[in-house]
């Protein structure tokens, strides 16, 4: 049973394996967009890439909220602009704090640690902390009382 979303219409819930793939796709859009981001400025702008890594994160954060709000947890993402806000408020301290911590930190350390080129460290960074923005949305930005997630991968 799915719950109205933001328009008044009632999305089916997704199952977790469900979310899960919805959520892969929409992070794997948005490590595009980070990973042209962080081209751009480190390549095009000649900015440090730490600083570059910070801004290339933050744009594919806002990409994916937009898109999770949309497709990912659209059956859960209720209420007006207010309510929105708040989620963005949420995603912005945990998956957006995992992601921006986590990649600077470990981009830190696969670089100047591991001596690895910024791309394939910033790809490395991504896989780590997209598991824990898994959950971290799941639980804790698109959560509801009265939805109790499904474990099962079908549509009932």
């Amino acid at each position: 049973m799915g719950v109205p979303d933001a328009g008044g219409r009632v999305r089916r819930e997704l199952s977790i394996l469900e979310r899960w793939l919805v959520f892969n796709l929409v992070g794997a859009i948005g490590v595009l967009l980070q990973l042209s981001v962080l081209a751009l400025l480190t390549r095009g702008l000649n900015v440090h890439y730490l600083v570059a890594t910070a801004c290339a994160v933050e744009a594919a954060v806002l990409h994916n909220f937009a898109w999770h709000e949309r497709w990912t947890w659209a059956d859960r993402a209720r209420g007006g602009m207010a309510a929105k806000m708040a989620r963005l408020g949420r995603f912005h301290l945990t998956n957006g704090a995992l992601s921006l911590a986590g990649n600077v930190l470990l981009m830190t350390l696969f670089v100047e640690k591991f001596c690895m080129s910024y791309a394939p460290a910033n790809l490395l960074a991504i896989g780590i902390c997209s598991c824990l923005s898994f959950f971290a949305g799941d639980r804790l930005v698109y959560f509801h009382p009265d939805v109790k997630p499904r474990v099962t991968a079908g549509g009932r």
